[in-house]
């Protein structure tokens, strides 16, 4: 019975010991195994083909809006808590303002004051004031119609002899007199229904105007120091407590909006040649329920991590440039500051460079 060697029957060749076919069963067997060993490195390269593309490493950065108001004061009230979201216009927080109240009271007032000063430059006397000179006017004209009787009567007197020239002339002084008169008062009443002179309506009116101004001044600085959020946005952090003193200018609560979320990564200097503005990518990171699309809106000019003065080919390739990618205000509110990500061109992207 011919025996099998083990080795060779692993292969399926089996091996006799019988004179002629030593040599001819140990060259199928060494082709068997040169088959099998390019079939498997076959099956290795297909594999390696089907990986994905490699990652970019990088991390969620906040473009945090930082609200304060440009005026001292304590703080009164602190609407808002660390991590919860704000709706647009929800109020934040609210300083002492009762001197700037009392400044808006007295602007009012003092608007108040300039309005009807210019209303009052627009119109004339009053009624009564009128009614006067209109008696006075009746007066004169009843004086002047006397006048000029008395002057008719001495001329008459004067053609019969009875009186002297004298007498006549007195009494066309008197005639004369009254007609002024007359005239004098219709001109009083005629000014009395006018109103001011132009350029004293202009003055009082350009008063008025001031006034309204400085009421707003003093509207704008009592709003400001309550404030409201300018945006929907998460309460990122509050930096003073009820009570405490709030310098003009300092923040007191910041806010991060869904829409000021970006991803910073870094591509190497190899690659960078095809990243482009407006190009599509895609993050992934723990927990972020799948990928997460978004848009590379600013590429780095410079590189980073800059080996020193000479760029060797060995030292070359260490240089990164910082690329920065928004994803939509929707899907911003998925991702967190310092969060860690992996950042990979977009399908339609990948195909394209890869081509």
């Amino acid at each position: 019975m011919a025996r099998i060697d083990p080795t060779y029957a692993m292969v399926g060749v089996p091996w006799r010991r019988t004179p002629g076919r030593e040599r001819l069963d140990l060259m199928k067997a060494s082709d068997t195994l040169a088959t099998l060993a390019v079939l498997s490195i076959l099956v290795l390269a297909s594999a390696c083909g089907k990986k994905e593309d490699p990652a970019w490493s990088g991390y969620i950065e906040g473009d945090y809006v930082y609200v304060a108001s440009p005026l001292a004061g304590a703080l009164q009230t602190l609407a808002v808590r660390r991590g919860e979201s704000v709706a647009k216009g929800a109020a934040l927080f609210a300083l002492e303002s009762e001197s700037e109240r009392a400044a808006q009271d007295e602007a009012a007032a003092r608007l108040a004051l300039a309005q009807a000063q210019a209303a009052d430059t627009s119109k004339g006397k009053r009624v009564d004031e009128i009614a006067v000179v209109s008696a006075q006017l009746a007066q004169a004209r009843a004086q002047s119609r006397l006048a000029d009787a008395e002057l008719a009567r001495q001329q008459r007197l004067r053609a019969q002899g009875f009186v002297s020239a004298a007498a006549v002339d007195d009494a066309r002084a008197a005639s004369e007199q009254a007609r002024a008169h007359v005239s004098e008062l219709t001109a009083a009443q005629r000014v009395a229904n006018l109103p001011a002179r132009t350029d004293e309506r202009a003055a009082a009116e350009a008063g008025a105007q001031a006034a309204q101004e400085a009421l707003r001044q003093t509207e704008w600085r009592t709003g400001q120091k309550q404030q409201k959020a300018p945006a929907d946005a998460r309460v990122a952090d509050t930096f003073f407590r009820v009570g405490e003193w709030v310098q003009a200018g300092q923040p007191v609560v910041s806010l991060l909006p869904p829409g000021n979320v970006k991803a910073r990564f870094f591509v190497p200097e190899g690659e960078i040649a095809s990243i482009v503005m407006g190009q599509n990518v895609s993050l992934t990171c723990d927990g972020c329920g799948g990928a997460v699309p978004a848009r590379i809106d600013f590429v780095a000019t410079q590189a980073e991590y800059t080996p020193p003065v000479i760029y060797s080919n060995s030292q070359r390739s260490r240089l990164v440039f910082m690329v920065e990618a928004r994803p939509d205000p929707k899907d911003g509110q998925r991702l967190r500051p310092g969060q860690p990500i992996d950042v990979r061109r977009a399908a339609s992207a990948a195909s394209d460079a890869r081509s």
